[in-house]
C-alpha cells in the first residue's frame, strides 16, 4: 500500500480498532456486572406463567417436596401442603407467630406438634405435617382447604383454598414432574464457601438415603437416581439451596445449572448423566 493510501485509511483503521476494543472491554465488564444486577432470587415456570420465590421460599419449597418423596407421598399431598405453607408463613421458617406457632406451618408447641427447636426445622415441621395428614380420612379427596384444614385446626379454613393454584404449580416444579422447571441465582456477594457433605447429608435427612446413593469424584457428588422424576426433584432441591451449600453446578438429564449463571436457568449440556444428578 502506498503511504499516501495508508494515510488515508488510517483514521479508520484506528476507529475501528478503537471501537473493537471497546466492545471487548464493554463485554468483560456487563459479564461481571450482570450477576449484581440480577440481584438474588428464584423462579418456577408453569404453564401460563413464573412463580417467583425468595431463596429461603425456594428452600423450604423444595424440602416439603423431598420429605413427600421419602414418605412415598403422592403429588396431591404436596399440593396441599404447599397451600397450606402459604397461608400460614409465605413458606418461611418464621420464629414466632400466633400465640406460640412457630415454623413453616405454624405448628404449635403446646398443641403437642413438637420442641420448637424441632418445628424450626423444615424437614421435622414437614414430617410432623405429613404424619397428620395422612391419618386425615380420605384426604386425597377432600377439597383442599378442608384436608388443610383436618390437619392445622385453624380459626378459619377456608383461607387455604386461594394458595390451590399457586401450590399445584410449584408442586409440578419441585416433585420433577415439569423438568428444569426451577431456577435459582444470587449475587456474587452472597456466594458462600463450598458445604457439598452437609448438602449431601442434608439431602439425605430430606429425601431418605436407602433410594439415593451417593458416590464422591474429587469436589464432584453424584447421586443415583431412580427414575427421571426422582432426579428433577433432586436437582431441584440442589439448585435451591445452592447459595446456602455453596454449590457452584448441578448437571442432569442434558441440562446444566451454573451458579455464575443461575439467572439463565438450564442449559443444554449433552454430557449431563440422566441416571444421576452430579453436584459440584
Amino acid at each position: 500500500m502506498r503511504g499516501w493510501e495508508w494515510r488515508r485509511r488510517r483514521p479508520v483503521v484506528v476507529l475501528l480498532v478503537i471501537v473493537v476494543a471497546l466492545g471487548a472491554g464493554g463485554y468483560v465488564v456487563w459479564s461481571y456486572v450482570r450477576p449484581y444486577l440480577h440481584g438474588s432470587n428464584c423462579e418456577v415456570a408453569a404453564v401460563e406463567r413464573t412463580v417467583p420465590l425468595d431463596l429461603e421460599q425456594a428452600a423450604n419449597a423444595a424440602t416439603i417436596a423431598g420429605v413427600a418423596f421419602r414418605k412415598s407421598l403422592p403429588e396431591r399431598a404436596v399440593v396441599i401442603a404447599y397451600a397450606t405453607a402459604i397461608q400460614e408463613s409465605h413458606i418461611r421458617n418464621l420464629p414466632g407467630g400466633d400465640r406460640d406457632s412457630v415454623g413453616i406451618f405454624q405448628q404449635r408447641p403446646s398443641q403437642g406438634w413438637g420442641r420448637v427447636d424441632q418445628l424450626r426445622d423444615p424437614v421435622y415441621a414437614t414430617s410432623k405435617f405429613f404424619d397428620s395428614l395422612v391419618k386425615v380420612k380420605d384426604y386425597l379427596d377432600r377439597d383442599l382447604h378442608d384436608a388443610a384444614q383436618q390437619v392445622q385446626r385453624s380459626a378459619d379454613g377456608r383461607a387455604y383454598a386461594p394458595h390451590e393454584d399457586r401450590a399445584k404449580q410449584l408442586a409440578e416444579a419441585y416433585t420433577g414432574r415439569r423438568p428444569a422447571a426451577v431456577r435459582c441465582w444470587f449475587s456474587p456477594s452472597k456466594r458462600t464457601e463450598p458445604r457439598r457433605e452437609e448438602a449431601v447429608r442434608a439431602l439425605h435427612q430430606t429425601f431418605g438415603t436407602s433410594r439415593l446413593p451417593v458416590t464422591r469424584d474429587g469436589d464432584r457428588h453424584t447421586v443415583k437416581v431412580p427414575t427421571r422424576r426422582t432426579g428433577w426433584a433432586v436437582a431441584s432441591w440442589a439448585v435451591s439451596h445452592a447459595q446456602g451449600y455453596g454449590l457452584s453446578e448441578v448437571r442432569y438429564a442434558g441440562y446444566r445449572w451454573k451458579s455464575e449463571a443461575g439467572h439463565d436457568g438450564w442449559t443444554e449440556d449433552g454430557h449431563a448423566p440422566a441416571d444421576h444428578v452430579a453436584i459440584r
